[in-house]
């Protein structure tokens, strides 16, 4: 065959071929559209199968027990013992309210409870006595009332006069009546030795009334020495100064622990379907990038953070927009030896293992 020949058939092959290259490129492009789509739907599929695992929020902070301190009695500040922003330890000594006048009111009480100790040995001492003067008086009666019979039978005989009659049986009768005092008397004595001629004085309810101001005299003593509850950091000291009247339950200064500390984390409602306690939970503090701690959930709040604002939302207006609410959660912190030192109020981020584990019948369940 010539090359004229050559040159003219390739032409023609080429634009038969045309048409077919066409098709098979239309049907690669729509095999490839197809795919990408199947591709997207199984990447989404497959990351909806991985997802709501995990529970995250960066709205969460460091949480830790503190308090004002303060005591429950009222006094001049003698002395403050720590320094603004120093680690105390448990009982250590925080400051001192002036304590001579709770020493005075122990004293007091003190020589108040000597006194009805003696008191009470004196009225049994006097009850001895009404009981002797009770049987003296007993044989007086007796002695008027054998008088009184022996002028009885004699006095129409004549041997005794009228008027001696008389005087006997009027002396009887008064000396009854100072019996019946003298009784009276003893029985009122009794009753204050509480029914108990033997009764030790640690037994009578005035003793046992003074004895209870003495140690309340004593324990207010004790509480003008304030000390710490827990180890931790004193904080805003110095607006306690010597020299200041302090009253009691007044807030002196800030004790933040360090021993125990935890995260709080406001999850919205919709991320706690999965969650609960026990769940394991990483922690990245923002004081501290690139470092994580580990924790667990201890427990979820009972009631969202709203209902313990001072102005609740109002639902029942009719311009109420629904907002998705959040639940504090308590998540216990691994804390190590040779860790970062954490600070109350720090702001963190947790992420909550819930350990679940989607299915595709989940996926039906909420699309229908």
């Amino acid at each position: 065959m010539s090359q004229a020949s050559t040159a003219v058939a390739q032409p023609r092959v080429t634009e038969e071929a045309r048409p077919r290259t066409r098709a098979l490129r239309q049907r690669l492009r729509l095999v490839l559209m197809a795919g990408g789509v199947v591709a997207v739907l199984a990447g989404g599929l497959g990351a909806w199968l991985q997802g709501g695992r995990y529970s995250y929020t960066d709205d969460a902070y460091i949480d830790a027990d503190k308090l004002p301190v303060s005591t429950d009695v009222s006094g001049i500040v003698k002395e403050v013992a720590v320094h603004d922003n120093e680690f105390v330890r448990k009982g250590q000594l925080l400051f001192r309210i002036d304590p001579e006048p709770f020493q005075y009111a122990v004293d007091g009480d003190k020589a108040k409870l000597d006194s009805i100790v003696l008191t009470v040995n004196a009225m049994k001492d006097d009850y001895q006595r009404m009981l002797r003067d009770i049987a003296a008086q007993e044989d007086e009666v007796r002695l008027d009332q054998a008088n009184l019979e022996r002028y009885a039978a004699l006095v129409n005989k004549g041997g005794v006069t009228k008027l001696d009659y008389d005087n006997a049986r009027f002396k009887l009768m008064g000396d009854q009546q100072r019996l019946e005092s003298l009784r009276y008397q003893a029985r009122v004595q009794l009753a204050k030795l509480s029914g108990n001629p033997n009764v030790a004085p640690e037994d009578t309810p005035d003793y046992k009334n003074a004895l209870a101001q003495l140690r309340e005299a004593e324990r207010q003593l004790r509480h003008t020495e304030v000390r710490a509850p827990y180890d931790g950091v004193v904080t805003d000291v110095p607006k306690l100064q010597p020299g200041m009247y302090l009253a009691a339950s007044t807030g002196a200064f800030g004790l933040v622990s360090t021993e125990h500390m935890w995260v709080t984390a406001y999850v919205k409602e919709t991320d706690l379907t999965w969650v609960k306690p026990g769940d394991t939970v990483t922690v990245w503090v923002d004081t501290y990038p690139g470092r994580e701690w580990h924790g667990r959930v201890v427990s979820l709040s009972p009631a969202s953070g709203s209902q313990f604002s001072l102005l609740p939302a109002e639902n029942s207006s009719g311009n109420w927009v629904k907002v998705v609410q959040r639940i504090p959660v308590r998540i216990e912190i691994d804390r190590k030896p040779g860790d970062p030192p954490l600070a109350a109020g720090m702001s963190v981020e947790v992420s909550i293992d819930t350990k679940h584990r989607r299915a595709l019948r989940d996926l039906f369940t909420e699309l229908f």
